[in-house]
């Protein structure tokens, strides 16, 4: 890694390490430390979701026409102001307009971090960078997580002040860090007399595969990371008798099989096809279903109905491990030259809807109707592998496979040197 990519991925760990610093105990924080009620910390909550739906298709346009780090900039400072702001509220617009403010932040950093890893990588590198982008996000959120934990008090307002201040004076120290970042100058689309500010979306509309990814992407995110905090720990509460202490063995169990697997997984990821890599994700995750069924509505012990529930989590760490050094490098891959922020801004917009719809309506789902649940969810896991081979015949051979591009550069590289011993031959 360079040092612009080394810079990079700073930013990726300590963006993460903030979600997960302040983010869990949000709702804490403003139904019972503030005293706001749960209606309100519900809002908090909900703020977040349709702050980054908001400002995801302007922060794409910003980045094509502006480039990735000022857009990051900008949104670093308005999410340390709204994580300051957010600390020292006390009534329920405040604490609103300042979720807003810090989730709009948050939600921005993402494309533009995920576009400046697009600027400063090659086909042949880029799926190795997003897997470490993906590694230290689930650090960060793991690390970030477990020391905002142990600052926190809930019967002191003040614990939280600090910790929204901590969170704010690291976005601000993270504006120094990548302010230094010198990334390589990637074309800029600049505005065509009498074009529509829509044009872009309108071109991205009309590329098949894209369109296509992106409905995959919504299946992806909806079945599985719109499940985690909402539907499927309701169901292994409610059904399989899931203690509170094994749901959070079973969050670690997750975060552990990535780190564990992600770069075990990456070479075999790289020499196979993209589309047959998702494929076999919904095929995992299919699996993850039955085996979660198997905790809440088999007839074993309750010790095998934990085991099988921890597993499940763990095999959905697989699968991620499998998507980051796929999903974001085909989303770059399928993007025209200078629209990669444009398409990144996209990805993460579907994602954002993905994240908001699952838990209203996996929640209820899990919690009362038990083996609908499953069904449906194990049914939307094998869609993921029929939307994946669909995908794959969208796409050219290199970008479904790149190392076929590699291969083709040393085909054709050895090609004079034969040519020259056949003729002295």
């Amino acid at each position: 890694m360079g040092a612009a990519m080394r810079r990079i991925h700073v930013g990726n760990a300590l963006s993460a390490f903030g979600l997960g610093f302040t983010v869990p105990y949000l709702y804490v924080y403003v139904a019972q430390v503030r005293g706001l009620g749960s209606m309100t910390a519900g809002l908090v909550l909900a703020v977040f979701a349709v702050a980054a739906l908001i400002v995801l298709p302007f922060a794409g346009r910003a980045i094509v026409r502006r480039g990735p780090l000022p857009v990051l900039l900008i949104a670093l400072v308005t999410a340390a102001l709204g994580a300051l702001s957010l600390g020292l509220s006390a009534s329920a617009a405040t604490v609103l307009l300042s979720a807003a403010a810090l989730g709009a932040g948050q939600a921005v950093m993402q494309p533009a971090l995920a576009t400046m890893i697009v600027d400063c990588s090659t086909t042949e590198t880029r799926s190795r960078a997003f897997a470490m982008q993906f590694f230290l996000q689930n650090l960060g959120l793991g690390v970030g997580g477990l020391i905002g934990g142990h600052l926190v008090d809930t019967t002191s307002a003040s614990s939280f002040t600090l910790l929204f201040a901590i969170e704010a004076a690291m976005f601000l120290v993270l504006v120094a860090v990548m302010a230094t970042v010198r990334a390589p100058r990637a074309p800029r689309v600049e505005a065509v007399p009498g074009q529509a500010a829509g044009g872009s979306w309108k071109q991205l509309l009309g590329n098949r595969a894209m369109v296509q990814l992106c409905v995959l992407g919504f299946v992806l995110f909806f079945a599985c990371y719109g499940q985690f905090e909402s539907g499927l720990s309701a169901y292994g509460v409610e059904a399989a008798g899931i203690t509170t202490s094994a749901l959070g063995t079973a969050l670690a169990a997750n975060t552990l099989m990535i780190v564990i697997a992600q770069f075990a997984v990456l070479k075999f990821v790289e020499r196979r096809k993209r589309s047959r890599v998702i494929a076999a994700v919904g095929l995992i995750w299919a699996v993850a279903w039955a085996v979660a069924g198997y905790a809440g509505l088999g007839h074993g012990s309750q010790t095998m109905a934990t085991a099988a529930f921890i597993s499940t989590y763990a095999l959905f760490g697989l699968g991620e491990a499998m998507l980051s050094p796929t999903l974001a490098p085909l989303v770059a891959d399928l993007a025209p030259t200078g629209l990669a922020g444009q398409y990144n801004s996209a990805f993460a917009l579907v994602k954002q809807l993905a994240l908001a719809i699952g838990p209203a309506v996996g929640g209820p789902l899990g919690a009362s109707l038990h083996a609908p649940y499953i069904v449906a969810f194990l049914l939307f896991s094998l869609g993921i592998t029929v939307l994946a081979v669909r995908l794959g015949r969208q796409l050219t051979d290199v970008q479904n496979q790149p190392s076929l591009a590699r291969s083709r550069v040393v085909t054709q590289g050895r090609a004079p040197s034969d040519a020259v011993a056949a003729a002295e031959a």
